[in-house]
Protein backbone atom coordinates (compact mmCIF):
# COMPACT_ATOMS: atom_id res chain seq x y z
CA UNK A 1 0.00 0.00 0.00
CA UNK A 2 1.22 3.22 -1.14
CA UNK A 3 1.17 5.98 1.77
CA UNK A 4 2.27 9.51 1.85
CA UNK A 5 5.00 10.38 4.34
CA UNK A 6 3.87 13.94 5.41
CA UNK A 7 4.25 14.92 9.39
CA UNK A 8 6.79 11.99 9.79
CA UNK A 9 9.55 12.88 6.65
CA UNK A 10 9.13 16.55 7.44
CA UNK A 11 9.56 16.23 11.08
CA UNK A 12 13.10 14.04 10.29
CA UNK A 13 14.37 15.60 7.10
CA UNK A 14 13.08 19.29 6.68
CA UNK A 15 15.27 20.27 4.11
CA UNK A 16 15.71 16.73 1.98
CA UNK A 17 11.98 15.96 2.09
CA UNK A 18 11.08 19.14 -0.19
CA UNK A 19 14.05 18.08 -2.35
CA UNK A 20 12.53 14.41 -3.10
CA UNK A 21 9.63 14.74 -4.36
CA UNK A 22 8.20 11.13 -4.65
CA UNK A 23 5.79 8.94 -3.03
CA UNK A 24 7.05 6.66 0.44
CA UNK A 25 6.47 3.64 0.53
CA UNK A 26 5.58 2.15 3.56
CA UNK A 27 6.01 -1.76 3.66
CA UNK A 28 6.29 -4.82 5.97
CA UNK A 29 9.55 -6.88 5.00
CA UNK A 30 11.76 -9.41 5.53
CA UNK A 31 14.54 -8.22 8.59
CA UNK A 32 17.37 -10.76 6.51
CA UNK A 33 16.57 -8.61 3.36
CA UNK A 34 18.02 -5.86 5.09
CA UNK A 35 21.72 -4.49 5.37
CA UNK A 36 23.05 -2.28 7.66
CA UNK A 37 24.57 1.44 6.29
CA UNK A 38 28.43 1.57 6.97
CA UNK A 39 28.08 4.91 7.19
CA UNK A 40 25.07 4.62 10.01
CA UNK A 41 26.20 7.72 12.42
CA UNK A 42 25.09 5.28 15.42
CA UNK A 43 28.21 3.18 16.80
CA UNK A 44 26.95 2.88 20.44
CA UNK A 45 24.38 0.76 21.68
CA UNK A 46 23.38 0.92 25.26
CA UNK A 47 22.91 -2.34 27.09
CA UNK A 48 20.15 -1.55 29.33
CA UNK A 49 18.34 0.85 27.00
CA UNK A 50 18.50 -2.12 24.20
CA UNK A 51 17.30 -4.40 27.03
CA UNK A 52 14.15 -1.90 27.53
CA UNK A 53 13.66 -1.64 23.83
CA UNK A 54 13.26 -5.76 23.36
CA UNK A 55 10.93 -6.11 26.34
CA UNK A 56 8.93 -3.58 24.36
CA UNK A 57 9.31 -5.07 20.93
CA UNK A 58 8.11 -8.45 22.44
CA UNK A 59 5.04 -6.79 23.94
CA UNK A 60 4.02 -3.87 21.61
CA UNK A 61 6.04 -4.73 18.17
CA UNK A 62 7.21 -2.38 15.99
CA UNK A 63 5.21 1.13 16.86
CA UNK A 64 7.53 3.43 14.84
CA UNK A 65 8.89 2.28 11.40
CA UNK A 66 12.19 2.06 10.50
CA UNK A 67 13.30 3.76 6.80
CA UNK A 68 15.58 2.25 4.24
CA UNK A 69 15.91 3.02 0.78
CA UNK A 70 15.88 -0.03 -2.06
CA UNK A 71 19.07 -1.55 -3.35
CA UNK A 72 18.40 -4.20 -6.24
CA UNK A 73 15.71 -6.63 -5.00
CA UNK A 74 17.47 -5.85 -0.70
CA UNK A 75 17.39 -3.04 1.29
CA UNK A 76 19.66 -0.47 3.16
CA UNK A 77 18.78 0.51 6.33
CA UNK A 78 18.67 4.66 6.67
CA UNK A 79 17.63 4.91 10.30
CA UNK A 80 15.97 2.64 12.96
CA UNK A 81 19.08 0.24 13.69
CA UNK A 82 17.85 -0.19 17.72
CA UNK A 83 14.72 -0.85 16.45
CA UNK A 84 15.85 -3.69 13.32
CA UNK A 85 18.26 -5.10 16.22
CA UNK A 86 15.62 -5.11 19.02
CA UNK A 87 13.38 -7.02 16.03
CA UNK A 88 15.43 -9.15 15.07
CA UNK A 89 17.06 -10.12 18.54
CA UNK A 90 13.12 -11.57 19.46
CA UNK A 91 12.71 -13.25 16.50
CA UNK A 92 10.78 -11.02 14.19
CA UNK A 93 10.68 -11.71 10.66
CA UNK A 94 9.61 -8.53 9.35
CA UNK A 95 9.33 -5.32 10.34
CA UNK A 96 7.07 -1.86 8.60
CA UNK A 97 10.08 0.25 7.30
CA UNK A 98 9.46 3.31 5.35
CA UNK A 99 10.98 2.87 1.75
CA UNK A 100 12.05 6.54 0.94
CA UNK A 101 13.79 6.67 -3.02
CA UNK A 102 18.02 7.76 -1.77
CA UNK A 103 20.49 8.24 -4.69
CA UNK A 104 23.57 9.00 -3.15
CA UNK A 105 25.40 7.98 -0.13
CA UNK A 106 25.46 11.60 1.14
CA UNK A 107 21.85 11.79 1.02
CA UNK A 108 21.86 8.21 2.87
CA UNK A 109 24.62 9.94 5.47
CA UNK A 110 22.45 13.11 6.03
CA UNK A 111 19.10 10.78 6.35
CA UNK A 112 20.47 8.91 8.76
CA UNK A 113 22.31 11.76 10.79
CA UNK A 114 18.98 14.44 10.65
CA UNK A 115 16.70 11.10 11.82
CA UNK A 116 19.00 10.33 14.89
CA UNK A 117 19.65 14.17 15.84
CA UNK A 118 15.95 14.63 16.29
CA UNK A 119 15.52 11.78 18.55
CA UNK A 120 18.56 12.70 20.24
CA UNK A 121 20.04 9.15 19.70
CA UNK A 122 23.67 10.07 19.28
CA UNK A 123 26.43 10.91 21.33
CA UNK A 124 28.61 13.74 21.09
CA UNK A 125 31.13 11.66 19.95
CA UNK A 126 28.79 9.99 17.13
CA UNK A 127 27.41 13.56 15.73
CA UNK A 128 30.99 14.37 15.02
CA UNK A 129 31.66 11.75 13.41
CA UNK A 130 28.92 11.84 11.42
CA UNK A 131 29.99 15.34 10.57
CA UNK A 132 33.22 14.02 9.78
CA UNK A 133 32.22 11.86 7.16
CA UNK A 134 30.16 14.88 5.29
CA UNK A 135 32.89 17.31 5.32
CA UNK A 136 35.61 14.41 4.47
CA UNK A 137 34.21 11.76 2.72
CA UNK A 138 31.94 14.20 0.57
CA UNK A 139 33.92 17.19 0.52
CA UNK A 140 31.08 19.30 2.19
CA UNK A 141 32.15 22.70 3.88
CA UNK A 142 31.02 23.32 7.29
CA UNK A 143 29.04 26.12 5.77
CA UNK A 144 27.11 23.50 3.47
CA UNK A 145 26.52 20.78 6.39
CA UNK A 146 25.13 23.08 8.56
CA UNK A 147 22.48 24.22 6.14
CA UNK A 148 21.92 20.41 5.29
CA UNK A 149 20.90 19.76 8.75
CA UNK A 150 19.42 22.95 9.89
CA UNK A 151 22.49 23.72 12.37
CA UNK A 152 24.57 26.78 12.95
CA UNK A 153 28.05 26.38 10.95
CA UNK A 154 29.91 26.81 14.56
CA UNK A 155 27.68 24.22 15.97
CA UNK A 156 29.14 22.05 13.43
CA UNK A 157 32.75 23.14 14.10
CA UNK A 158 32.52 22.70 17.57
CA UNK A 159 30.94 19.36 17.69
CA UNK A 160 34.40 18.29 14.69
CA UNK A 161 37.07 19.86 17.45
CA UNK A 162 35.48 17.37 19.98
CA UNK A 163 37.48 14.31 17.74
CA UNK A 164 40.67 16.49 18.61
CA UNK A 165 40.64 15.18 22.31
CA UNK A 166 42.51 11.80 23.88
CA UNK A 167 40.77 8.87 23.45
CA UNK A 168 40.05 8.46 26.93
CA UNK A 169 38.36 11.77 27.20
CA UNK A 170 36.10 11.04 23.84
CA UNK A 171 35.27 7.39 25.86
CA UNK A 172 33.91 9.51 28.70
CA UNK A 173 31.68 11.63 26.15
CA UNK A 174 30.23 8.77 24.69
CA UNK A 175 29.06 7.27 27.63
CA UNK A 176 28.05 10.07 29.31
CA UNK A 177 30.44 11.03 31.91
CA UNK A 178 31.70 14.38 30.49
CA UNK A 179 29.21 16.96 29.10
CA UNK A 180 30.37 18.77 26.05
CA UNK A 181 30.79 21.81 28.25
CA UNK A 182 33.57 20.36 29.90
CA UNK A 183 34.94 18.79 26.80
CA UNK A 184 34.81 22.34 25.19
CA UNK A 185 36.65 23.93 28.26
CA UNK A 186 39.07 21.41 28.44
CA UNK A 187 40.01 21.96 24.37
CA UNK A 188 40.80 25.53 25.26
CA UNK A 189 44.70 23.75 26.08
CA UNK A 190 46.48 22.78 23.28
CA UNK A 191 48.56 20.86 25.54
CA UNK A 192 47.51 17.10 25.76
CA UNK A 193 48.52 15.80 28.76
CA UNK A 194 47.37 18.84 30.33
CA UNK A 195 44.17 18.19 29.07
CA UNK A 196 44.21 14.49 30.75
CA UNK A 197 45.34 16.14 34.17
CA UNK A 198 42.00 17.99 33.70
CA UNK A 199 40.26 15.70 32.70
CA UNK A 200 41.23 13.16 35.51
CA UNK A 201 40.50 16.43 38.51
CA UNK A 202 36.85 16.31 36.60
CA UNK A 203 36.35 12.72 37.60
CA UNK A 204 38.41 12.72 41.05
CA UNK A 205 36.66 15.48 42.56
CA UNK A 206 32.91 15.71 40.61
CA UNK A 207 33.97 19.13 38.66
CA UNK A 208 30.63 21.51 37.41
CA UNK A 209 31.44 22.79 33.93
CA UNK A 210 32.06 26.43 35.39
CA UNK A 211 34.74 25.21 38.05
CA UNK A 212 36.90 23.36 34.87
CA UNK A 213 36.41 26.44 33.07
CA UNK A 214 38.02 28.61 36.34
CA UNK A 215 40.72 26.22 36.02
CA UNK A 216 41.02 26.55 32.18
CA UNK A 217 41.42 30.35 32.73
CA UNK A 218 44.53 30.07 35.55
CA UNK A 219 45.88 28.17 33.58
CA UNK A 220 45.90 30.14 30.56
CA UNK A 221 47.05 33.35 32.42
CA UNK A 222 49.97 31.15 33.98
CA UNK A 223 50.92 29.94 30.09
CA UNK A 224 50.82 33.45 28.98
CA UNK A 225 53.41 34.71 31.63
CA UNK A 226 55.36 32.13 30.93
CA UNK A 227 55.46 32.92 27.54
CA UNK A 228 55.72 36.71 28.26
CA UNK A 229 59.01 35.61 30.60
CA UNK A 230 60.53 34.00 28.01
CA UNK A 231 60.65 36.68 25.38
CA UNK A 232 64.35 37.85 25.27
CA UNK A 233 64.54 42.01 25.58
CA UNK A 234 66.68 43.56 23.25
CA UNK A 235 69.33 45.82 24.42
CA UNK A 236 67.52 48.62 23.82
CA UNK A 237 64.91 47.62 26.45
CA UNK A 238 67.34 45.97 28.89
CA UNK A 239 69.04 49.37 28.89
CA UNK A 240 65.43 51.32 29.42
CA UNK A 241 64.38 48.60 32.35
CA UNK A 242 67.65 49.57 34.05
CA UNK A 243 67.21 52.82 34.31
CA UNK A 244 63.86 52.49 35.78
CA UNK A 245 64.83 50.51 38.32
CA UNK A 246 67.55 52.82 38.89
CA UNK A 247 64.96 55.75 39.11
CA UNK A 248 62.54 54.10 41.25
CA UNK A 249 64.93 52.03 43.29
CA UNK A 250 63.04 49.05 43.25
CA UNK A 251 62.37 45.86 40.72
CA UNK A 252 60.77 47.14 37.15
CA UNK A 253 59.73 44.21 35.10
CA UNK A 254 59.18 45.31 31.07
CA UNK A 255 56.99 42.37 29.38
CA UNK A 256 57.06 42.94 25.62
CA UNK A 257 59.69 44.89 22.90
CA UNK A 258 59.96 48.27 21.80
CA UNK A 259 56.62 48.53 19.89
CA UNK A 260 54.64 46.99 22.43
CA UNK A 261 54.49 45.45 26.34
CA UNK A 262 53.54 46.21 29.75
CA UNK A 263 55.61 47.63 32.79
CA UNK A 264 55.77 46.45 36.50
CA UNK A 265 56.78 48.44 39.06
CA UNK A 266 57.57 46.47 42.40
CA UNK A 267 56.30 48.21 45.78
CA UNK A 268 56.55 46.34 49.50
CA UNK A 269 54.29 48.78 51.32
CA UNK A 270 51.80 51.47 51.39
CA UNK A 271 54.56 54.05 52.23
CA UNK A 272 56.67 52.38 49.35
CA UNK A 273 54.08 52.45 47.02
CA UNK A 274 53.53 56.26 47.77
CA UNK A 275 57.20 57.11 47.04
CA UNK A 276 56.96 55.47 43.75
CA UNK A 277 53.37 57.60 43.38
CA UNK A 278 55.73 60.69 44.32
CA UNK A 279 58.41 60.07 41.92
CA UNK A 280 55.70 59.62 38.66
CA UNK A 281 53.95 63.14 39.92
CA UNK A 282 57.56 64.87 40.50
CA UNK A 283 59.29 63.99 36.90
CA UNK A 284 55.79 65.09 35.26
CA UNK A 285 56.11 68.46 36.63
Amino acid sequence: MAKRLGKGLDAIIPDLSKDIESEYRIAEIEIDNIRVNPLQPRKEFNDERMEELRKSVKEKGIIQPITVRAIGDSYELIAGERRLRAARDVGLKTIPAYIIPVDTDVELVELALIENLQREDLNPIEEANAYHVLANAFNLSHEEIARRVGKDRSTITNSLRLLNLPEQIKNDLKNGVLTQGHARAILSIKDEKTQIKIWERIKKANLSVRKVEGIVRKYEKKEQLKREQKEELSPFVKDIEQKLRHFFGTKVKINGNESKGKIEIEYYSSEDLNRVLELIENKGE
